[in-house]
């Protein structure tokens, strides 16, 4: 197996995993042998369980010696709840560690230095941009900010509307396009709609598998506004966990969630807009519909832009196609 299809494969062990190992990053690794054939895989455990080369490196036994460990983050150097992967790695004989991205967390960084002085070669940047936009993108962007990585989905027609004139909006979008986002919300924090959807839709803002059912985990619900909301919402059963925070500034909602990494904005236009004029959105995921609405329900409302020249401008990093609908991904130009 070639080196960058060793990474692909640690890539898609991470995502597996995503969601399920807060504080730690969802890592994925790959131990080829001497021969360049795999020999052991891992993906992080939750807290307090081992990480992914530990892991792979178990399942690889003998045969890791002289090998190469693909791995997407940097291995740690600290003694968490765990010892550090880079002793891992010197006990078992490996010759080399290719990984994607840095850790950008100065208590954990330093491995590769670790490595290369005690003559194993360590090298950055394997698929680093698949990485860092991947899995590892939420907990890098909470690595360096300190905050809570913030993406704002909706789904809407190709005019942008959210809903028919007369607030229908089930469905927009088609099956394929519902069930992404049941997945999604399967591996976040916290989900976030605002007091005006509560009332209007009544939503149960929970994550369920193709066959209705729910999924093991679920995000942290939230609720935010100023208004009271019934004992009777869903969004208050027993399903999920739920959150009320009794303010509109989306400033203070982001403080609210600090020990949270992956958080989504899924309310209506009001809160998408004050998030957006906050500057609080670090992503937006778009599922369009190939269908006209017309009609005054925007996805969104003011975001403070009074002509062209003053425009938010955003870059897509990523479409897909879900049935007969896009997903699109976008970030800050």
């Amino acid at each position: 197996m070639s080196l960058e299809a060793a990474m692909r494969r640690a890539i898609e062990l991470s995502e597996r995993v995503k969601g399920t190992t807060y504080p730690n990053p969802p890592v994925g690794a790959v131990i080829l042998d001497r021969d360049g054939e795999v020999a052991g895989i891992g993906a992080t455990e939750p807290a307090g369980g081992p990480h992914a080369e530990v892991l792979a490196l178990r399942r690889a036994g003998e045969r890791a010696v002289g090998g190469t460990a693909v791995v997407t983050l940097e291995p740690c150097n600290h003694h968490g709840r765990t010892p550090p992967c880079v002793d891992a790695l010197l006990a078992a004989g490996v010759a080399a560690v290719r990984y994607a991205v840095e850790d950008p967390n100065p208590v954990a960084a330093g491995g590769s230095t670790r490595l290369a002085e005690h003559g194993v070669s360590a090298e950055a940047g394997l698929l680093a941009d698949d990485v860092a936009g991947g899995p590892l993108r939420e907990w890098l962007h909470k690595q360096r900010t300190g905050r809570p990585h913030v993406t704002w989905k909706y789904a809407a027609s190709i005019d942008g509307r959210s809903a028919a004139a007369d607030g229908t909006s089930q469905w927009i979008t088609g099956e394929a396009a519902r069930a992404d986002v049941h997945r999604r919300r399967a591996v976040i924090d916290a989900i976030v709609v605002g007091t005006g959807t509560v009332f209007a839709d009544d939503p149960a803002l929970t994550a369920r598998l193709p066959d209705g059912t729910l999924a093991d985990r679920q995000p942290l619900r939230v609720v935010v506004g100023e208004r009271e909301i019934s004992s009777e919402a869903r969004v208050l059963n027993d399903d999920s966990r739920t959150m009320v925070i009794r303010t509109r500034d989306p400033l203070e909602v982001v403080r609210a969630l600090s020990d949270r990494t992956d958080v989504l904005i899924e309310g209506g236009p009001t809160l998408a807009g004050a998030f957006l004029r906050a500057g609080a959105i670090d992503r937006i995921v778009a599922y369009v519909a190939p269908i006209l609405l017309g009609g005054p329900v925007t996805a969104v409302d003011d975001v403070g832009v009074l002509s062209i020249a003053q425009a938010r401008r955003w870059r897509f990093d990523g479409t897909e196609r879900l049935g007969a609908d896009l997903r699109l991904s976008l970030v800050p130009a």
